[in-house]
């Protein structure tokens, strides 16, 4: 099987692009001859990946007009990328995250034979349930990220396997603090704050600006706070104009990439919700989470919403461990407060700090391999 193994793969977005690297990592150890197709970002690249169109394609954000502007291209790219599957069918194809494009691709593929594999289950269990029917028409085998996925897909007959998240393999149990403010420039008394609106142009769009004002009223409160803000690549021009407007005072720091050292570094962070705010905690990081949409797609989410919070570290530990502040509730003057609150409370921050430990070894599975393995079984079956 090794030498002539092809797999096929969609990630959807940043976030999906980190995760399916680390998976092509560990197959590419079982299978070394792996040949890997699709859709994808650079660090898929890395490992030899083929990508046919680039993972920006399929990043959107919300319910809202560039949904609605960019169907047809995507309904389009996923048409064509599925013909192409189907004229030369891999062995498996693995879906990252992007449930909306994958599941109906899954389908399709999986309805012609070709084994479907999806890793990271949609959080059928925080919103839009019903979808777990689509997958499972779907998906022959959901990789688990998260310990109590699994007995609800096994529950309805699909065959599910806990696999840790890869993120707490790939970040260090212990924090590499120094080394981080080192490499940013930052002295050890500097008091750091991270901010992290999103990696995607409609996350950018609808938070930086209530991020950056948040910023200019905490450096007119605490002129000595230093402020460092990790921009994905290709997006500097679109944030540029928002810093001048909205914090032309502020000691910020743009970094071209480098999350993981502004979050190592930090003393808090500022952070929209999503898989970012899983590092963060993983980084043992305070954290105020939030999140901005369109009018019309936060009546729509919270009218499928199904837990009281939306954060993964408040999720997954099952409380409001960190402050969350969403839409209307996210003001400059609310998140200024909430940021200080941590910064004035030690004792605070370092009983969260604890809780993100035992979080992280939870998680903490060698994702990769454990992924790998899964994989192989459905190709065995």
């Amino acid at each position: 099987m090794g030498a002539e193994l092809t797999v096929a793969m969609v990630a959807g977005e940043t976030s999906g692009d980190l995760l399916a690297g680390l998976l092509l990592g560990g197959m590419k150890a079982r299978w070394p001859d792996l040949r890997s197709q699709g859709i994808g970002g650079p660090k898929m690249a890395a490992l030899g990946f083929e990508a046919w169109w680039p993972y920006e394609k399929l990043a959107v954000h919300g319910f809202n007009l560039e949904v609605l502007r960019r169907f047809r291209e995507i309904w389009g790219i996923r048409q064509a990328l599925g013909d192409c599957l189907l004229a030369d069918r891999p062995d498996v194809f693995v879906g990252v995250d992007a449930p909306d494009f994958n599941l109906g691709l899954e389908a399709r593929l999986k309805a012609s034979g070709i084994k479907t594999v999806h890793f990271v289950s949609p959080s059928i269990w925080a919103w839009r349930g019903g979808r777990i029917n689509k997958i499972h028409r779907s998906v022959d085998h959901m990789l688990c990220l998260f310990p109590f996925e699994p007995d609800l897909y096994q529950a309805r007959g699909i065959q599910a396997t806990y696999v840790g998240h890869p993120l707490a393999d790939a970040i260090p149990l212990e924090v590499p603090r120094q080394a981080a403010r080192q490499r940013l420039g930052y002295g050890e008394r500097d008091v750091v704050v991270a901010v992290l609106p999103g990696s995607r142009r409609g996350e950018i769009q609808h938070i930086a600006p209530t991020f950056l004002q948040t910023v200019a009223m905490l450096a007119r409160n605490r002129p000595d706070l230093k402020f460092v803000m990790p921009i994905v690549p290709g997006l500097r021009e679109m944030v540029m104009p928002m810093v001048a407007q909205f914090a032309p005072g502020a000691t910020l720091q743009l970094l071209d990439g480098q999350s993981h050292d502004a979050l190592a570094a930090c003393d808090v962070t500022l952070i929209a919700s999503g898989t970012a705010t899983l590092e963060a905690a993983l980084f043992k990081r305070p954290m105020v989470i939030s999140y901005k949409i369109s009018g019309l797609s936060w009546q729509i989410m919270k009218r499928m919403g199904y837990l009281p919070w939306v954060g993964l570290p408040n999720i997954l530990l099952k409380d409001f461990v960190v402050p969350e502040r969403l839409q209307h509730d996210a003001t400059p003057e609310q998140l200024s407060q909430d940021v200080l609150g941590w910064l004035d409370q030690p004792a605070k921050a370092e009983a969260v700090v604890q809780r993100f430990s035992e979080l992280h070894h939870l998680l903490r599975c060698n994702t990769a391999q454990a992924a790998t393995h899964a994989i192989a079984q459905v190709l065995e079956r």
